[in-house]
């Protein structure tokens, strides 16, 4: 039975795992991104090579094909640069720990996008992706469009001259609403406790969590007027705190469209696992077996 390892790359964490028939996913793990001390690159060399010996195990040969999703911008199955990591023009080889196993690049939000298409029923949408930063990947007629500079959401300025983002630009939608961002201006380790302090009645959260709706309103208000897609689906770690983060979007996002018709907004079907299984269909695509 042919199967391939598929590993999605995020800001924070990474997920991988042995991918084959109909998208079953076994053997899944995660792993920390940035606190190898040889690099990201080497962390996910290091994620290869354990999923190459339980794929050996599990099926007794190697994997047809690595898939990996990656943050940024991916030109020619070369990763040409990530804000979130700060590499550039990392070949694809160069993430993989195995011999003569070709390895297929794709940006991460464009695989996750791409896995969820499958469930979602508008044929026009907006994939966006929530966690250490912000991307989205935009689905016409239920393929993607443009390429991975194409869903730079995240780095177009909300509030021009405001806070700094890694990027090196001012007042992008990332300094304000990403999930580092909010645990950032919080004070806290990551947003899931920014989420249960908001939870518990803290006015501090209140209004850290409110900046971040108001910024992500505001970017999707320019969006949808000038786009107009039926739908925003929601994925990344923040989705992962569902209507607390969703319900007041829905209600900010209205009010900026005073004429316009709001699209519906809600998370993924896939959860964590869209950005691996997204991966995989892709690397399927380009070295089909």
């Amino acid at each position: 039975m042919s199967y391939l390892l598929a590993i999605d790359v995020g800001g924070t964490s990474m997920k991988g795992g042995l991918v084959h028939e109909q998208d079953i996913l076994t053997a899944a793990t995660s792993r920390p991104t940035t606190t190898h001390p040889a690099g990201p690159v080497a962390a996910v060399r290091d994620l290869t090579a354990e999923l190459a010996l339980a794929g050996q195990a599990y099926f007794g040969h190697p994997p047809h094909a690595l898939a990996l999703a990656v943050p940024g911008v991916v030109e020619d199955n070369v990763a040409r640069y990530s804000a979130t990591l700060g590499w550039r023009d990392v070949p694809a080889e160069a993430f993989s720990a195995l011999d003569h196993v070709p390895v297929v690049l794709s940006n991460d939000v464009l695989a996750a996008g791409l896995a969820e298409a499958a469930f979602t029923p508008e044929q026009d949408f907006l994939f966006l992706a929530i966690g250490t930063s912000i991307a989205g990947a935009l689905f016409l007629d239920g393929k993607p469009y443009g390429t991975s500079l194409t869903g730079q959401l995240g780095h177009s300025p909300v509030y021009p001259g405001g806070r700094l983002c890694p990027c090196g630009q001012r007042g992008c939608l990332a300094a304000y609403a990403s999930a580092s961002a909010i645990a950032t201006e919080y004070g806290a380790p990551h947003a899931a406790a920014v989420a249960e302090a908001l939870v518990a009645g803290s006015e501090r959260a209140e209004r850290v969590w409110r900046t971040a709706v108001d910024a992500l309103a505001l970017s999707l208000a320019g969006y949808t007027l000038t786009l107009n897609p039926q739908a925003v689906i929601v994925g990344g770690g923040l989705a992962l705190s569902g209507e607390l983060l969703l319900e007041p979007l829905r209600g900010a996002l209205a009010q900026r469209l005073s004429f316009h018709t709001s699209p519906e907004v809600r998370t993924g079907r896939l959860g964590q696992n869209a950005g691996v299984l997204g991966a995989a269909r892709l690397a399927r695509r380009a070295s089909p077996r």
